[in-house]
């Protein structure tokens, strides 16, 4: 590990960075530029002592793979200064294929800037990879917890705060958008989901054999919440260039109490790093 280009490459990145660049609010004059240390190391999830030592070559011990992944998102890195900061580290870079979990960068800009509306960022095969505080509000923690379309057809707990009579619809889109998308890729990632599925969800198979394709692009969605009721929600997806990844935007329908509920829920729910 190269301590000293590490600490000045970390230094560089965190002064380029303004609080609204990562949707943090600003409160005072700042006297010097850029994020705090603290700040990128609350949006990377590690203690602030650990990124400080860091950026003093003070540190031990090479960063894992985990907290390279949680400083790229934290500082907003182009894949090209994400391979830098592992070459740095001594590890190996990851190779930049489709399921990369390198979220693009057009869409965490966008992500950052939305307060009032659940939003997040998911692979084209229905993994989450960013969650603002209201998506994680309304949908649970979902990082890191696979494919949300393997877990609607083999986990019965996914399908909880939908109504009954909304599941065959939700079935059927997740299949057919799912379907597009491995037409699109071709590749092992997405044909093994499809194998995992046939072989885990009689449902999905038989949905399977239908051949359905359909992008999903925008839908209305209704979820019940254990804690505020009713959630009525416009769904609209903006995907980026080789669209293998997706911001998910989750809008109240006008003319109903969803935007007074999601106010309430986002009260109830802790802000952290997406």
């Amino acid at each position: 590990m190269d301590s000293k280009q590490l600490a000045q490459f970390l230094r560089i990145r965190r002064e380029a960075l303004s609080p609204a660049d990562v949707g943090l609010a600003v409160a005072g004059r700042r006297r010097t530029p850029g994020l705090r240390r603290e700040e990128v190391a609350g949006l990377a999830g590690v203690s602030t002592d650990y990124y400080t030592r860091l950026e003093q070559e003070r540190a031990t011990a090479t960063p894992s793979e985990s907290v390279l992944r949680a400083l790229t998102r934290a500082l907003r890195l182009s894949l090209d200064e994400r391979d830098h900061l592992y070459r740095l580290c001594g590890l190996n870079v990851p190779g930049r294929r489709r399921g990369d979990r390198h979220v693009a960068p057009t869409l965490l800009a966008v992500l950052d800037r939305l307060h009032d509306v659940p939003a997040q960022v998911m692979t084209d095969l229905g993994e989450s990879l960013a969650q603002n505080h209201l998506a994680r509000g309304v949908f649970g923690n979902l990082i890191g917890r696979g494919s949300v379309i393997h877990r609607w057809f083999t986990e019965s707990g996914t399908r909880t705060g939908y109504s009954v009579e909304d599941h065959a619809e939700e079935s059927r889109a997740l299949v057919a958008d799912l379907r597009a998308a491995v037409g699109r890729r071709d590749d092992e990632p997405a044909r093994g989901l499809v194998e995992r599925l046939r072989r885990d969800s009689p449902e999905f198979a038989a949905l399977w054999e239908l051949h359905d394709v359909a992008v999903m692009r925008g839908r209305r969605k209704r979820i019940l919440h254990p804690e505020v009721g009713l959630l009525e929600l416009d769904c609209q997806s903006l995907v980026d260039e080789d669209r293998t990844q997706i911001l998910a935007l989750f809008s109240p329908v006008p003319g109903t109490a969803t935007a007074d509920r999601l106010t309430l829920l986002a009260l109830h729910t802790p802000k952290a790093a997406s």
